[in-house]
Formats: C-alpha cells, sequence, structure tokens
C-alpha cells in the first residue's frame, strides 16, 4: 500500500512540475516514479514514517488549524516588530509533548518552529525545548493546544 501510494504522489509531482502531457513524458513519469519506489524498496526505506498515509484524513483538520495559527501569530509578530518600542521579551520554555511515535512529535516541534515567533531548539523524548519571542507565546505553547490538536492528528485521544 505504501509503494502505491509514493509511487502514485511521485508521479503526480513528475506531472505537476514538467507541465506537459505528452504521451512521451507521461510515461517517462511513470516508468520514474516505478523505478524510484522500487529501488526505495529494494532499500527497505518504503515504511509508513517515510510515507504516512494513514495520517492523511486527519491532515485535512490539523493543516488549516495550523496555517490559521501561523497567521495569527505572524500578525503578532508584526505588530511587535513594527511598536517602536519594540516590547519582546525572549525566553526558552520546555513543552511536554504527547505524541506517542516519531512521527508526531517531529509534527509537533515542526509546528511549533513554522508559528512566526517561536523555534524548536531541541527535541527530545517526552520535551521540546522552544524559544519565545515573547512570554505570552511561550504561554501559549504551555497550554497545550497546539500538543493536543497534534495527539488528535497521529491518532491519540
Amino acid at each position: 500500500m505504501y509503494a502505491l501510494s509514493s509511487a502514485l504522489v511521485l508521479y503526480a509531482f513528475w506531472l505537476l512540475l514538467s507541465g506537459y502531457f505528452t504521451a512521451f513524458l507521461m510515461t517517462a513519469g511513470a516508468v520514474s516514479a516505478i523505478a524510484v519506489v522500487a529501488l526505495a524498496r529494494r532499500m527497505d526505506l518504503v515504511d509508513h514514517e517515510g510515507h504516512p498515509i494513514h495520517l492523511g484524513w486527519r491532515a485535512l483538520t490539523y493543516w488549516p488549524w495550523l496555517i490559521i495559527e501561523i497567521v495569527k501569530s505572524a500578525w503578532d509578530v508584526s505588530k511587535i516588530i513594527l511598536n517602536p518600542r519594540l516590547p519582546i521579551s525572549p525566553n526558552l520554555v520546555r513543552v511536554k509533548t504527547s505524541q506517542k511515535t516519531t512521527v508526531g512529535v517531529v509534527t509537533y516541534a515542526n509546528s511549533i518552529t513554522l508559528t512566526p515567533g517561536t523555534i524548536s531548539v531541541d527535541v527530545k523524548r517526552g520535551e521540546i525545548l522552544v524559544h519565545a519571542l515573547t512570554r505570552e507565546g511561550a504561554a501559549g505553547l504551555e497550554q497545550g493546544e497546539m500538543d493536543r490538536r497534534v495527539t488528535r492528528f497521529e491518532g491519540g485521544h
């Protein structure tokens, strides 16, 4: 299942980048996608972490929420930068993780970094060290809403 899904995603990516839909190029794209997946299978790289199709439907609820959070954080950081007094209060906080899989923890750390004003500095099992531009940003992470949503995204409750 993962191999088929990987081949389809690679082929779709090929078509998207190519922009040409001649029989030769479409066939070359299909052959290339199949060859890459065959090589990846031989190297034992095709698995549930490398291509997590089991997360596909949950992404439809998580990504819109994350995009909204990124926009809200970008707005807050923009207001701080434009303020003549530059009211920043940088600090480091450790936030607990409730994810059970490596994919879940990495998703959480990347979501923190994607949100303007926060950066995941160090990731260890059970916690992430985060640099936050403001105390409010750190407090927002400590409330745990993003942690709960990522845990739901990975399949937990």
